[in-house]
């Protein structure tokens, strides 16, 4: 099964930023036990654009969808034979990378 794993950062309580050389490490490990699908950075929210054509009128609105402390960092995609390997996966990644972790499940 492949699980989303949201990295959240916290404008209050923000993450180390040396994390890079530990969550390399831990990709490398990821890749080696077969673990990893993707990953991947995200820029900051002030360079996000939310795009809403739900009533045939496209609108597009600068910075992130909803105003938060909290917000997405980064992500990666993982394949794990259940949640509570991707659990344990999770609680090592947020050390590494010093930041909350979510975890959800693909339909």
């Amino acid at each position: 099964m492949q699980y989303l794993i949201s990295v959240l950062d916290d404008r209050d309580n923000p993450g180390s930023d040396d994390r890079q050389p530990a969550i390399s490490v831990f990709n490398e490990r990821l890749i080696a036990d077969g673990h990893f699908v993707f990953a991947g950075g995200l820029a900051d929210t002030d360079t996000a654009t939310v795009v809403d054509n739900r009533g045939g009128e496209t609108l597009l609105t600068d910075g992130p969808y909803v105003e938060s402390k909290e917000y997405l960092i980064g992500v990666w995609v993982w394949e794990a034979p259940d949640l509570d390997v991707a659990l344990k996966l999770a609680a090592e990644a947020s050390n590494v990378c010093d930041r909350k972790i979510e975890v959800r499940p693909f339909l």
